[in-house]
């Protein structure tokens, strides 16, 4: 039987409320499962691995892109070849829009029933966690570092949405200095407002931040926003959401399958973001770990 992870504190906590409700039209569109319920945040991973260990086939995560964040995770550390599915209830739903998911209930459930398995890349990335231990983890989407971390901030301490973060950040914003390297290449200073390392196309609540991204190419989109004005920031936001912004001269964008990134002072702390979630900060080396994950897709990805 399908297994249910929900994470009933999603959505400002009206996944819970909601919870009779979207069982039902998961019943009556999707069929027959088992829900097992978070309380505490990492809950998903470990009961996604737990029922993997258990022979669960498809593994359904009922929350946002931290929620299926962590049911990936959960798979990916039992080592078996289960199955994600998505069924959006949360604030920004990024990664279901990179697979083209209804965000309905219903229209998502039949996905789950009739979709087919897609086998994705994973990013991993190893970095300094909240605690000042070394940290790795698996993520689906994108992580950042940079303007994004401060926005998340926001969104989760005032629980005001991305885009009244986004410009709020943006007013007292100040870039970051950087050292990356991407593959085996020399190392470079930049100066960013942002830079994303990109697994999916969305991030931020619909930002199509990295519009040319795959998720079976085997490479990330590296994406970098060079120093900003709060003005420039303020024009430029819809760009971002419609994917435009590439052509900006301030973006650079390229594809790498290794990426390390330290601050430039290493004396200052530059908070990490993954999958819309702050586990720790830099330095962080990403890596793409090609066919990792089989999702159930309703379209060709």
């Amino acid at each position: 039987m399908s297994v249910v992870i929900v994470n009933p504190s999603s959505a400002g906590g009206s996944t819970g409320e909601t919870w009779p409700q979207i069982a039902s039209d998961l019943r009556s569109h999707f069929g027959s499962f088992r829900a097992v319920f978070t309380a505490h945040r990492g809950d998903a991973a470990t009961l996604a691995s737990e029922a993997a260990h258990k022979g669960a086939k498809l593994i359904i995560a009922c929350g946002g892109d931290g929620t299926i964040s962590e049911v990936a995770n959960g798979i990916l550390a039992s080592g078996k070849d289960a199955e994600l599915g998505i069924l959006p209830s949360g604030t920004g739903g990024d990664f279901r829009r990179t697979l083209e998911i209804p965000s309905r209930t219903r229209d998502a459930a039949r996905v789950l029933r009739t979709g087919r398995s897609v086998r994705i890349d994973v990013g991993r990335v190893s970095y300094t966690d909240q605690k000042g231990s070394d940290a790795t983890r698996y993520f689906v989407g994108v992580a950042s570092c940079g303007m994004s971390t401060k926005v998340i901030e926001r969104v989760k301490g005032d629980e005001v949405s991305f885009v009244s973060a986004l410009l709020k950040t943006a007013m007292r914003n100040a870039p970051v200095r950087l050292v990356v390297q991407l593959d085996d290449s020399h190392e470079r200073h930049l100066l960013v407002s942002n830079l994303c390392i990109a697994n999916a196309r969305y991030f931020g609540g619909g930002m199509k931040i990295a519009p040319d991204a795959k998720l079976t190419d085997g490479k990330f989109d590296v994406i970098s926003i060079g120093d900003l004005s709060a003005m420039k920031i303020f024009t430029s936001a819809p760009r971002v959401y419609t994917g435009s912004h590439l052509s900006m001269p301030e973006v650079s964008h390229t594809l790498a399958r290794k990426i390390t990134v330290r601050a430039a002072d290493r004396a200052e702390e530059v908070p990490l973001e993954v999958d819309g979630e702050l586990p720790g900060r830099l330095p962080a080396t990403f890596q793409i770990v090609p066919d990792a994950l089989r999702v159930r897709v309703n379209t060709q990805i």
